[in-house]
C-alpha cells in the first residue's frame, strides 16, 4: 500500500508523526497470502513433466513471487519509491500478467491462483483505470477457461473467489485513497493555521512594540529642546524597546512566544503614559483565573494599542476580574469596523470559550470587554 511523504518550506523545521504500523507493515499482509502459492509449488513437485517444464515452471513461480513481494515493499518504503520512475507499478502488472499466463500454460489449473495475486497487485498499485481493465479481462479469462476448456473444467470455484478478492480490493483501494486524501487536508489546514497564528502573533507583537516606540519617539522630539536628558533617556528607551520586539518577533515565529498578563499590565501603563493619557491600570494580575490570563495578555496588549494609536483618549482605565477584562477610554468612540487586531483577539477568546465586546461607553469613548 502506497505511503504519503509529507514535505516542509525551506527553512522550516517539521516534526514527522510516528509512520503509520498499517502502512508500515502493509507488504508483509500482502506477504501472507502467499501461502497459497503452495499449490503450483506441489504441483511442481509432485506432477512429473519434463527438465525444460520442470525449470521453466520454477522460474516462473519464482520470478511472479519476487515481483509481487517487490511492488508491496517498495510502496511501503517511500525514499525507494522516489528513485523508481512513475510507471513502474505499470511495468509491475504487466511482468505479472506474463508470468501469470505462462504458469497457467505450464501447469494448468493448480497456477490458475495467480490471477488472483496479479489482480491484487494491479488494483492496489497500477492507476486505477488500468487496474479495472486488468482485472476485467482477468476475470473474464478465468470464466472462459473454466467454460470452455476442459482442463480448466474444475475451475469455475476461481470465478467468485477472483470476483470477491477483486471486489474486497477495489474497496480497500477506495478507502485508502480517501484516507490518503484526509490526511493531505488535515496537513493542509494544519499548515494555514499555523500561518495564521504567526500572523496574527507578528500583528499583536508588532503593532503594541511599533506604537510604544512611535509615542515615545514623539514625547522625545516634543523634549530635545526642553529637557534634554529627558529626551536621552526616552530614546534609550526607545532602543531597548526596539531590542525586545525583535526579539518578541522572533520568539513568535518560532512559536515560542506567550504572553504575560503581568508584563502586559506594565506595558499597557507604559504606553498610556507614553502618548500622554492617564492611566488607570491595575498592577495585580493573580486577579485573573490563571487559565485565562494568556488570553487576557493578548487582548489587553491589542486593546492598549488602539487606545494609544486610534482613540484620542485622555484617560484610560482597565478593570481585572477572574473571568472578565475591560478596557474603556474616553476617546472618540463611534462605530468600529473590525482589523486584522480586533479580529485576532475575537479569534483567541471564541477559541478560549469567551466572549468579546466593543461598543460606545455610556459617557462616549470605547468600551472594550471580555467574558467568560
Amino acid at each position: 500500500m502506497s505511503s504519503a511523504t509529507a514535505t516542509s518550506p525551506v527553512g522550516t523545521t517539521q516534526h514527522r508523526p510516528p509512520p503509520d504500523p498499517g502502512a508500515r507493515w502493509g507488504w508483509a499482509m500482502a506477504c501472507v497470502w502467499l501461502v497459497f502459492m503452495l499449490f503450483p509449488v506441489l504441483d511442481l513437485l509432485q506432477t512429473p513433466r519434463p527438465l525444460s517444464q520442470q525449470v521453466a515452471g520454477w522460474v516462473v513461480v519464482t520470478l511472479f513471487v519476487a515481483v509481487y513481494v517487490h511492488g508491496f515493499v517498495i510502496a511501503d518504503l517511500g525514499w525507494m519509491q522516489r528513485r523508481l520512475p512513475s510507471w513502474w507499478p505499470v511495468a509491475g502488472t504487466a511482468v505479472l500478467l506474463v508470468l501469470s499466463a505462462a504458469g497457467v500454460a505450464l501447469q494448468g489449473l493448480s497456477s490458475m491462483g495467480l490471477f488472483i495475486y496479479t489482480s491484487a497487485y494491479a488494483m492496489f498499485l497500477a492507476p486505477l483505470r488500468l487496474a479495472s481493465v486488468v482485472v476485467g479481462a482477468l476475470v473474464a479469462t478465468t470464466a472462459a477457461l473454466a467454460a470452455f476448456v476442459d482442463a480448466f473444467s474444475g475451475g469455475a470455484f476461481f470465478v467468485p473467489v477472483l470476483v470477491a478478492t477483486v471486489v474486497t480490493m477495489a474497496v480497500a483501494r477506495v478507502l485508502e485513497d480517501r484516507r490518503d486524501l484526509f490526511r493531505e487536508l488535515g496537513e493542509e489546514m494544519a499548515l494555514v493555521a499555523e500561518r495564521e497564528r504567526v500572523a496574527r502573533d507578528v500583528h499583536d507583537v508588532l503593532g503594541h512594540s511599533l506604537t510604544v516606540v512611535v509615542a515615545k519617539a514623539e514625547l522625545a522630539e516634543r523634549l530635545v529642546d526642553l529637557d534634554p536628558e529627558r529626551a536621552k533617556a526616552e530614546i534609550a528607551s526607545i532602543r531597548s524597546l526596539s531590542r525586545e520586539a525583535l526579539g518578541e518577533v522572533r520568539a513568535t515565529v518560532s512559536g515560542l512566544r506567550v504572553a504575560r498578563l503581568g508584563d502586559e499590565l506594565a506595558s499597557a501603563r507604559e504606553a498610556l503614559t507614553s502618548a500622554g493619557i492617564v492611566a488607570d491600570v491595575p498592577t495585580d494580575p493573580d486577579v485573573v483565573d490563571p487559565r485565562r490570563r494568556i488570553v487576557v495578555a493578548w487582548v489587553l496588549r491589542e486593546a492598549v494599542t488602539n487606545v494609544v494609536r486610534h482613540s484620542g483618549a485622555s484617560r484610560c482605565s482597565v478593570e481585572l476580574g477572574d473571568a472578565r477584562l475591560v478596557v474603556a477610554d474616553d476617546g472618540r468612540g463611534g462605530p468600529h469596523a473590525p482589523g486584522n487586531g480586533l479580529r485576532g483577539i475575537g479569534e483567541r477568546v471564541r477559541a478560549a470559550g469567551g466572549t468579546l465586546t466593543v461598543s460606545c461607553g455610556p459617557e462616549g469613548g470605547t468600551r472594550l470587554e471580555v467574558a467568560w
